[in-house]
């Protein structure tokens, strides 16, 4: 039987530890758990969807922070089984004041020019996302902008043509919505919002240059 978790006050406020070594701790403690779970679950059901035998999950360690802790941190759904940055994927991660749900083309992932440029001749898949949805074009910011203003046309072309530029789109959801006492709402919002995520996701698979 499928085992469905949620995330409780007590993991947001692990982002209010002050030590890197303390906030790591419980990283590994409370939310990595939970993130194994979630993770294997949206795999299991995406896959089929995406024509894939599975989906990777990979759970960030944050191994290059030696000083300043992590102000989110997150699982990562798709990829290979040796990353998933060069590729879209899924994430699901956690800053202290919400629940991320993103499609993300986060650090240069290959072919990003084709992809962008498909995004900016074709943005019906885009379009047509609910008015709740948000985006974002720089994963370490925690600020993002509500899809009906973000005036992604910019941000695609900028997603294109900058080094830095980035592409994240999806649904957040407060630390104290009422939905995290309710395992099983939560699991179904987020599956919706993946599931609403998906035409973008094959999109960008088309996008690559046809070998």
């Amino acid at each position: 039987m499928m085992e469905l978790v949620s995330f409780t006050q007590e993991d947001f406020d692990v982002f209010a530890i002050e030590s890197l070594e303390s906030r790591m701790n419980e990283i590994r403690k409370k939310i990595q758990p939970k993130f194994r779970t979630i993770g294997t679950e949206i795999s299991k059901d995406l896959s089929p969807l995406l024509g894939a035998n599975s989906l990777p999950v990979h759970i960030a360690q944050h191994l290059r922070r030696t000083k300043n802790p992590p102000q989110d941190t997150w699982c990562a759904i798709g990829g290979d089984n040796r990353g998933y940055k060069k590729y879209p994927h899924f994430q699901l991660g956690l800053y202290q004041s919400h629940l991320f749900i993103w499609l993300a083309f986060i650090d240069n992932p290959q072919f990003e020019k084709e992809m962008a440029q498909s995004f900016i001749d074709n943005d019906a898949t885009i379009q047509a996302l609910p008015a709740d949805y948000v985006i974002s074009y720089d994963h370490t910011m925690e600020g993002v902008l509500p899809i009906d203003e973000s005036e992604w046309s910019k941000g695609l072309v900028r997603w294109r043509d900058s080094k830095k530029g980035e592409f994240l789109v999806g649904r957040q959801l407060s630390a104290t919505d009422p939905i995290f006492k309710d395992a099983q709402a939560l699991h179904i919002f987020v599956l919706e919002t993946y599931h609403s995520l998906v035409p973008i996701y094959k999109q960008a698979f088309q996008a690559y240059p046809s070998e």
